[in-house]
């Protein structure tokens, strides 16, 4: 009865919430443990304005308009903001009833030089108030690693992207394998655990640090994709375990069905298969994913979940899976979630959800995710 006590303040609190970017669908309860630790600190003073009366040098008067350029932003510069606020209580947890509350917020900044390249930094700060359903010490959503006692902005990606020939190629930092994958999952998920539609590990394939990858669209809605990504310090050697990762995915898209399949390798000894799908029939729109990893012992799982893109003023996902990959003979364990996201205007989203998660000790989780993006 507390837990449910404790909800009836969400409605309240939720007119004090505000959100991440567009693009941050998900509400990450995945360990921490699997994320870099490589982190870009910046203090108030990374922001100052630059003086507009530096001189240039002698004989290079004319060939900038210092007044356009020095002290701003340049024409192609664009700049994007977002924020969650997450709030929640799980009946369960270890903190079983305690209601928690947590926020993260991302900067996007990107520009162009040709007018067909990209170059891409994001920035994110939050903090890691939990756990919410997990049984962790800490909570993170949207991939990022927080320091639960003092705020920092942390570099969460920065890529340049430039086309070559007909392709598209990508090379960064704190970038994804998958980063151009095209994938084929429409449910929008609500934990982690959905992700992807169960296929974390292969069409959804993350990195190690330096990334490069390359991507090519074909006019039939055919479309192939591959990448590699390394450890900053052990580029391509396989010197020491988890520093390289590649992978490769197929796709194709029409206009009522996708279907994606990926293959990954790490040099760790694991290789991986991936396949997602979805179907969009007129009341709704079916995503399924199975995934299957090798390691010497093979481990599988799987995800289903149905999206109904009008539900009133907004739309609902329903779903359920496997926490990861389980092999044969092993004890599976799954999840169960469902939220209505609801779009209060064009910058503000309310995303209220519940899930169960089986495990040595089953939880039962309700959050309420406000998001904006400006």
């Amino acid at each position: 009865m507390k837990l449910f006590k404790q909800l009836l303040v969400a409605p309240a609190a939720i007119g004090l919430l505000a959100p991440l970017s567009a693009s941050a669908s998900e509400v990450d309860f995945d360990a921490i443990s699997k994320y870099s630790n490589n982190d870009l600190e910046i203090d108030v003073n990374s922001f100052n304005q630059k003086s507009i009366n530096n001189d240039l040098l002698s004989g290079g008067e004319g060939l900038v308009d210092s007044s356009e350029t020095i002290g701003g932003f340049s024409e192609t510069t664009t700049a994007s903001f977002g924020v969650d606020f997450l709030i929640g209580a799980a009946d369960g947890s270890a903190d079983t009833e305690a209601t928690t509350f947590s926020y993260q917020m991302g900067i996007g900044l990107e520009t162009s030089f040709t007018g067909e390249d990209s170059l891409s930094a994001t920035i994110d700060i939050g903090d890691a108030a939990g756990p919410i359903g997990t049984g962790n010490s800490t909570t993170n959503y949207d991939g990022l690693n927080f320091d639960s006692t003092e705020n920092k902005l942390q570099l969460d990606g920065l890529t340049y992207t430039f086309p070559l020939g007909g392709a598209t190629v990508m090379v960064g930092d704190q970038t994804d394998v998958s980063a151009l994958y095209t994938g084929a999952c429409a449910y929008s998920a609500f934990t982690d655990y959905m992700g992807n539609c169960g296929t974390g590990n292969t069409v959804g394939l993350g990195g190690y640090g330096v990334t490069a990858a390359m991507s090519y669209a074909f006019d039939s809605g055919f479309s192939l994709a591959g990448g590699i990504s390394s450890t900053p310090g052990s580029i391509l050697t396989g010197d020491t375990a988890n520093s390289d990762a590649y992978g490769i995915e197929a796709a194709y898209s029409a206009d009522s069905y996708g279907i994606a399949v990926a293959y990954s390798d790490l040099d760790s000894g694991s290789t991986g298969w991936g396949f997602n799908g979805y179907y969009a029939f007129d009341f709704a729109t079916v995503s399924a994913g199975i995934e299957s990893v090798d390691d010497g012992t093979t481990a599988e799982g799987f995800f289903v979940g149905l999206s109904f893109p009008e539900v009133g003023a907004g739309s609902f996902d329903i779903g359920m899976g496997t926490k990861g990959n389980f092999a044969d003979g092993a004890t599976e364990y799954y999840i169960y979630e469902a939220s209505y996201s609801y779009p209060v205007n064009d910058g503000m989203t309310i995303t209220p959800g519940v899930f169960i998660t089986e495990g040595a000790t089953d939880v039962t989780g309700v959050a309420v995710k406000t998001s904006f993006s400006f």
